[in-house]
């Protein structure tokens, strides 16, 4: 069985509040999906924008399948998001709001085909940055204190 999970983007829910989320299928080559099963992308970076009325991923950095004969897939290249018609259509009325982005948050398997999880998201400041830092700071001392009173009573 085959771990869900294939990568997140964990710098996205750093840089930007993430609105909403949706669920996209992806159009991939044979190759694309060979590379990803051995684990070799990368969503660092990625968003996606629409051209005419469809949505594109862009900068997802899918490595070249090693064992390719002459077809060999680009790296970088623009892979079309398969979304429902309204979806699409709610997504880039979000986007034109401003400050405003599509976001790839994670790249999963659901059943035998690869799904990504976009969000709408708004970027944060760097004043935001900081008090979430402080803040997953004050829980997890919380956590540790709270977890030595337990060992303490036992």
């Amino acid at each position: 069985m085959m771990s869900a999970e294939i990568a997140t983007n964990r710098k996205a829910r750093h840089d930007y509040h993430i609105l909403e989320k949706f669920e996209a299928g992806i159009e991939l080559r044979g190759t694309e999906v060979k590379s990803i099963r051995l684990g070799h992308v990368q969503l660092q970076g990625s968003y996606a924008k629409a051209q005419g009325r469809q949505l594109f991923l862009f900068d997802c950095d899918i490595q070249p399948y090693d064992k390719a004969g002459t077809e060999q897939h680009e790296r970088r290249r623009p892979r079309r998001l398969l979304l429902h018609r309204k979806e699409i259509e709610h997504l880039i009325a979000e986007v034109e709001q401003a400050g405003r982005t599509l976001v790839a948050l994670r790249m999963y398997w659901s059943h035998a085909h690869v799904k990504i999880e976009v969000g709408v998201g708004k970027g944060k400041a760097a004043s935001d940055k900081r008090a979430d830092l402080k803040q997953r700071v004050q829980e997890r001392e919380t956590s540790q204190l709270l977890a030595s009173i337990q060992r303490r009573s036992r």
